[in-house]
Order: C-alpha cells, then structure tokens, then sequence
C-alpha cells in the first residue's frame, strides 16, 4: 500500500501479445526462421500503422537485421514479431534475404602451404 506522500511506482505498460497481433498466430506459409535478414523497402507506410509495426519499420530502415535481433530490440516475443514480419512483407514494407551460407572450409594442404611461404618469407 501506498502511504500520503509517497508516488507510486511506474508501472511498464502492458500489451497483451494477442492484442498486437488482433489475435492471429503465424501463418501456414511462416517464411521467417530466427536468422532470415529482414530491412525495411522504399514503400512509405500509412499514417495509421499500429505502433509496434512502426517501430520495428524504424529498426529496419538503417540496414538488415536478423529475425532474433528485431524481438530483442523491440522486446517483444519471436512469435509476435514473425507475425508482424509477415504482415510488413505481405504489403511490401519489407524486404527479406537468406542469411549468409556458412563458409566453406579450405583445404589444410593449401593452408600449410601459405604458412610455409610466410615463414619462409618473414622468418
């Protein structure tokens, strides 16, 4: 309890998951996996866009960023931001990418054989 004089605590506000996403889950077609690269397109978005949509549009304007990178700024759970995802690609407010393939591993002989020249080169 609060006692006279005393201010109560600032409480974070509250946005239920559901309500983000107007009660929808991922859709059967999720083309979004932890590390698919996502940046916002040249489209200008709408004046009325819920605010967690412009905020993540915001994120994605200064380059790619992973699926995983975007919940984590935006502080909400993966699922809801796929959701989002989704609905920003499907009206062309987004562009995505695979993410970079691994590399491919080289040869230890021509490894060695580098090694061998610079040593022989420098000592």
């Amino acid at each position: 309890m609060i006692t006279p004089g005393e201010q109560e605590p600032e409480a974070a506000p509250l946005v239920r998951p559901y309500v983000i996403t107007n009660g929808r889950g991922l859709p059967d077609n999720d083309q979004f996996n932890l590390i698919t690269l996502v940046t916002a397109s040249e489209k200008r978005p709408p004046s009325h866009f819920d605010p967690e949509k412009r905020r993540l549009l915001d994120l994605c304007g200064g380059g790619y960023l992973s699926v995983a990178e975007i919940a984590g700024h935006l502080g909400l759970p993966i699922g809801i931001v796929k959701v989002l995802l989704s609905d920003l690609s499907a009206d062309g407010y987004l562009v995505t990418r695979a993410p970079a393939p691994p590399a491919q591993l080289v040869d230890v002989s021509v490894l060695q054989e580098v090694l061998d020249g610079l040593q022989a080169r420098f000592g």
